[in-house]
């Protein structure tokens, strides 16, 4: 096929961040008089949107208290900059590469469940900001993977069918999104963390160097 459009996920597709933010959920739940561990919490942030994490914690940890998603997103930071202090080691060069490769060829976004500025800041580690086409970042689309929303909105902006996207994704709610939205679907099994239950995806490979671009896509 000729793709109209690539849409990326970034946690996971694009930089290796997932176990970091965990580990940086289990300090602020901590922080606020909760108990948890690693392995309770990484289930749910593997391909959630910010927001819907958010409202999970305060559901299961009322001790945390009530402020905002943004308010948390500020102090969550902080734990977070104590893991990540190697930027350059998030990077996932087979998804770097493949995303250059394949900017050349049609519009590229990354729709993402982080802030918008983070993925922004994600964009330039990777180096990919020059070929970035759209950024939607959490609270920028109507809910959050597994529902499609994110990926329909990236094509109604970028004026494209649904039907003539790819979908680059990780996670088993990524897959989902994308398989409802009605494009074709890239599952990146990186199992390592938790193994994924992916359904519906057009390709499945655990690197995407292992994608012959101009053989599918020219």
């Amino acid at each position: 096929m000729k793709p109209a459009a690539f849409l990326f996920d970034l946690d996971g597709t694009l930089v290796d961040t997932e176990a970091l933010w965990t580990r940086a959920i289990v300090d602020f739940v901590v922080s606020r008089g909760g108990k948890t561990t690693y392995e309770e919490i990484l289930p749910s942030v593997i391909g959630r949107n910010w927001l819907d994490i958010d409202r999970s914690l305060h559901d299961r940890f009322p001790e945390i208290g009530g402020s905002s998603p943004m308010d948390d997103a500020v102090e969550l930071r902080r734990f977070y900059n104590v893991y990540a202090n190697d930027p350059s080691s998030m990077r996932i060069e087979g998804s770097i590469v493949f995303f250059r490769l394949v900017s050349k060829i049609a519009p590229c976004a990354i729709v993402s469940g982080s802030p918008h500025d983070d993925v922004v800041s994600a964009a330039k580690l990777c180096g990919i900001d020059d070929c970035l086409s759209l950024v939607l970042g959490a609270g920028e689309y109507d809910a959050g993977k597994p529902s499609p929303s994110g990926y329909l909105k990236a094509a109604e902006l970028l004026k494209v069918s649904p039907a003539d996207c790819v979908v680059v994704e990780d996670s088993t709610v990524g897959v989902a999104a994308g398989v409802a939205a009605g494009m074709k679907v890239i599952a990146l099994d990186r199992a390592a963390l938790v193994p994924q239950t992916f359904k519906g995806e057009t390709w499945r490979v655990g690197d995407l160097s292992e994608i012959d671009v101009e053989k599918e896509f020219s």
